[in-house]
């Protein structure tokens, strides 16, 4: 028997914060991937450590969801019971993971852009929110400057690997515009203390960016106008392919605990 789609409400309260829970999620199931897999052995743990941060953070963030929306989903059902659609992750984290150079330039921006949020989510007008940011940030500060040690090892060190590395930003870049769109959810999490606009990171981000680049001698991308839209539910051809793998279990075998 297959289990039933769950579908979330649009309160942007929730919508906010299943933006944040999303992107941790799906990013994190994209990190698993290097389990057994990484160049060397230190990395294959760092990485699948990190996924696993990620993935608490996810629960803890989903978990505020469904409590603030009141229904009745726990942290399982959202991460595993919504249809593509209702997923409002940034494009960037659903990628396909790409070699060792492009995982470790894309969780350099993540890890940028969820430093600079937890930040400010630390003082979040919601206690549990804030909570779940004062930890948060200490793991996120670890993971940008782990990212950021491999981007300047990568980009200052052989032809080949600067190749790739360079390949990886200029491929990744496009998608960062959409990591600062200002729309309804962000202006209401913004007046009501929730949070910040994701927008008033930009120009930290783009600061904090710059500086990594400029440690591996890489130059930063020119503005493009592709606009990528996960944020509002609308994935690239990749995401069907995460959730298939990723709620295979829950799908087949409803309710179904260890």
């Amino acid at each position: 028997m297959q289990a039933t789609s769950i579908h979330t409400s649009q309160d942007p309260a929730v919508q906010y914060l299943l933006r944040i829970g999303d992107t941790c999620l799906i990013l994190a199931q994209r990190l698993s991937e290097w389990c057994g897999h990484g160049p060397v052995l230190e990395e294959d743990i760092a990485l699948s450590n990190m996924a696993l941060d990620l993935v608490g953070q996810a629960r803890a963030v989903l978990t505020r969801a469904g409590q603030i929306e009141g229904r009745g989903h726990d942290e399982d059902q959202l991460a595993f019971l919504r249809d593509e659609r209702d997923y409002v992750n940034v494009t960037l984290v659903e990628l396909p993971r790409g070699d060792f150079a492009f995982t470790v330039v894309r969780n350099a921006m993540v890890a940028t852009l969820f430093k600079l949020l937890w930040e400010r989510l630390a003082t979040s007008s919601d206690t549990e929110l804030a909570a779940i940011a004062g930890k948060a940030v200490k793991e996120a500060r670890y993971h940008q400057q782990h990212a950021a040690d491999w981007v300047v090892r990568l980009g200052d060190g052989t032809a080949e690997s600067r190749r790739r590395t360079e390949a990886a930003l200029k491929a990744l870049w496009r998608y960062t515009p959409e990591l600062f769109v200002v729309d309804a959810v962000d202006e209401s999490a913004h007046a009501t203390g929730l949070g910040p606009r994701w927008a008033d990171l930009q120009d930290a981000w783009t600061g904090e960016m710059a500086q990594i680049l400029a440690a591996a001698s890489l130059a930063t991308p020119q503005a493009s106008a592709f606009r990528s839209t996960g944020k509002q539910g609308v994935h690239s051809e990749h995401m069907g392919y995460i959730l298939a793998e990723m709620q295979y279990l829950q799908r087949s075998f409803p309710g179904g605990v260890w």
